[in-house]
């Protein structure tokens, strides 16, 4: 009776080792999608006010992933966009906390449109910080880039504080979008949200500052435009 049992055993283990490796394949082969709108929101100015989002969606496996993020700001007067960006890229995890991605950029703001090359990367820094930083190439052969960074603090386990940075720089200037070289602007926000069904849903107020800075600054004072602003928020945060 013991033998058989012992022969039960073992012919189990033979099984589970074919058995689960091949159920892991499978799972490391699983596609994979999310949609989320970090930022959905309205921010109420001196002069007027903005809609504006921040999107990602992406669809793949665990080590590869294609993504669409876009961002836009919207004036409400006078009607139209200040910031129209979309990217599509394709992103490789290179370790346990980041991935690099390539692709392609297109800005259609009111004013000129331009086409980008993308070189980045994006994850999870020390003590949590998750950072995303950018290479772009236009098609006029103008090199710029940008890093941002966020910070999720809890308060509780639902209410959290984020604050938000974000920088840019251009090696060269194209004076037809308004962008000198050097350091063209920074954006600084503080979002105070609370998760709410499923941490899905996650209602937020909070503030935003941005400022142009350097030659764009000038070129920004050249053309009656100014230059910061510092916006009250009032938006939603959305997973799916």
């Amino acid at each position: 009776m013991q033998r058989s049992r012992g022969w039960a055993v073992a012919a189990a283990a033979v099984m589970a080792s074919f058995v689960l490796p091949a159920r892991a394949e499978t799972l490391d082969d699983a596609i994979f999608t999310s949609v989320r709108f970090d930022q959905l929101e309205y921010r109420a100015g001196e002069d007027t006010g903005v809609a504006a989002w921040d999107l990602e969606a992406w669809a793949g496996g665990d080590v590869w992933k294609l993504a669409v993020e876009s961002e836009a700001e919207y004036a409400l007067r006078p009607n139209r966009f200040e910031t129209l960006e979309n990217q599509l890229v394709v992103r490789r995890m290179v370790s346990d906390f980041f991935d690099a991605k390539a692709g392609v950029r297109i800005d259609t703001p009111a004013g000129p449109d331009r086409v980008y090359g993308v070189l980045g990367f994006q994850g999870l820094a020390p003590q949590w910080f998750e950072v995303d930083g950018d290479l772009f190439l236009s098609e006029k052969g103008d090199l710029s880039s940008r890093f941002s960074a966020e910070y999720d603090i809890l308060i509780t386990n639902r209410l959290i504080l984020q604050p938000v940075g974000e920088i840019n720089l251009a090696a060269t200037d194209d004076r037809e979008i308004g962008q000198g070289q050097g350091f063209t602007d920074i954006e600084l926000g503080l979002r105070l949200r609370y998760e709410v069904i499923d941490r899905a849903v996650a209602p937020y107020v909070g503030v935003h500052w941005e400022k142009k800075l350097g030659e764009t600054a000038n070129l920004a004072r050249g053309d009656g435009e100014d230059t910061d602003a510092v916006q009250a928020v009032l938006g939603v945060r959305l997973l799916f």
